[in-house]
This record gives structure tokens, C-alpha cells and sequence, in this order.
């Protein structure tokens, strides 16, 4: 009989407390700030070429594909949680101009500066006759 818990030692130190954490979230901040709207995106992980920025139909869409690395059989893993595949996230951002649409990444983080666009008046009550 054993007085230890069944996963007392090597186990326990590699479980985290969230489980199943397989989902990878493109974490973001939208701020404005001198006439422009900024969605900054964390896309740790990834390099520059693995993104792709896209404006259609009023909506901005972020794309990062990670692929797997190539499986090696000399290694039995304990825990793996890098997560590959590809992530999305879309924003509206209505009719504004792309030319003026600015990306920057650096240190994992992506920035976005989209201008802001004059608020059109988009509500018209009707007089009943």
C-alpha cells in the first residue's frame, strides 16, 4: 500500500490546471486613436509569411496557417500542446479605402491600422401619410 498519490511525481508537474487546452486564440485589442481604428492580434509562433490580411465585403479577415513539423521517432513526448492548423478571425470594418489599410509584425504581435471613415447617416424614419 501506498501512502502517494497515483500521479505524484513527473505527471502532476506537466498537467496545468485548464485541461484540454487545444484551441489556439488569436487574442486581440482594437483601440482608436488619431483618426484610425488599431486591432492589435497575437499571433505568437508564426512568421510573417505564415499570415494572410484580406478586405472583402466590409470585412477584415486574419488568416495564420502553422503547419506540423515533420514527426520525429527517436522522441516520446510527455505533453504536447503546440497547436497547428489555421486560425481565423474576422471584423467588420464597413466601406472604408484598402489603400490606406497599414500592417506591421514584430515580436509575435500584429498590428493593423485601418482609417476611420465618416459616419454616414444609415437611419431615415418614414412619415406616414
Amino acid at each position: 500500500m501506498s501512502l502517494l498519490p497515483g500521479r505524484f511525481y513527473l505527471d502532476d508537474f506537466f498537467d496545468d490546471i485548464e485541461t484540454d487546452n487545444k484551441l489556439m486564440n488569436m487574442n486581440c485589442d482594437i483601440y482608436e486613436k488619431e483618426g484610425k481604428y488599431n486591432v492589435v492580434i497575437d499571433v505568437p509562433g508564426f512568421n510573417k509569411e505564415d499570415i494572410k490580411i484580406d478586405v472583402e465585403d466590409g470585412y477584415l479577415t486574419v488568416e495564420a496557417t502553422r503547419n506540423k513539423e515533420t514527426e520525429e521517432t527517436d522522441k516520446r513526448y510527455i505533453k504536447r500542446e503546440r497547436v497547428y492548423g489555421s486560425f481565423k478571425r474576422q471584423f467588420y470594418i464597413g466601406d472604408v479605402n484598402h489603400e490606406e489599410i497599414k500592417a506591421e509584425f514584430k515580436n509575435g504581435t500584429l498590428k493593423i491600422t485601418v482609417p476611420k471613415t465618416e459616419e454616414k447617416e444609415s437611419k431615415k424614419s418614414i412619415e406616414i401619410e
